[in-house]
């Protein structure tokens, strides 16, 4: 059973023969993958999976608290497991990978700056967009 299956079970949601693909599917993903992805990957899994069942799928586990939906600017909604530790990502625009990170200096920062302003920070989301540095260029040490 996969991590997902088992938030969904902890969640008390009903889950079908089509729904486990697709929570395998999301947990086995290391990428922030689309609706559209998740379709491909679950209907090469079982065929009759529909793209409405993995839009129902992923809302009902965004619903759940047990997906993270975000929207990395490149007009498509793109799913990740909901992690107990905090991580910022960093989005290649020109290939659209997605690499995750953690810095202390920038969450030390962000305390600082709400504190700064007279707020406790309780959340926040940081995504940086980028491209990759040309050898040699600019810049460049």
């Amino acid at each position: 059973m996969s991590r997902i299956e088992r938030l969904c079970a902890e969640k008390g949601l009903r889950m079908t023969d089509q729904r486990r693909v697709i929570a395998r599917v999301l947990s086995e993903s290391s990428d922030h993958p689309d609706a559209e992805e998740l379709y491909r990957r679950a209907s090469s899994i079982d065929p009759h999976i529909s793209i409405a069942t993995v839009y129902r799928t992923v809302r009902l586990f965004e619903d759940a608290g047990i997906l993270e939906r975000h929207d990395f600017r490149d007009g498509r909604s793109r799913y990740e497991e909901v992690h107990d530790a905090h991580h910022d990502h960093l989005i290649d625009v020109q290939t659209g990978k997605v690499i995750e990170f953690r810095n202390e200096e920038i969450e030390a920062l962000q305390r600082r700056v709400a504190e700064e302003l007279g707020f406790e920070l309780v959340d926040h989301r940081l995504e940086l967009y980028a491209v990759p540095k040309k050898a040699g260029g600019a810049g460049g040490r």
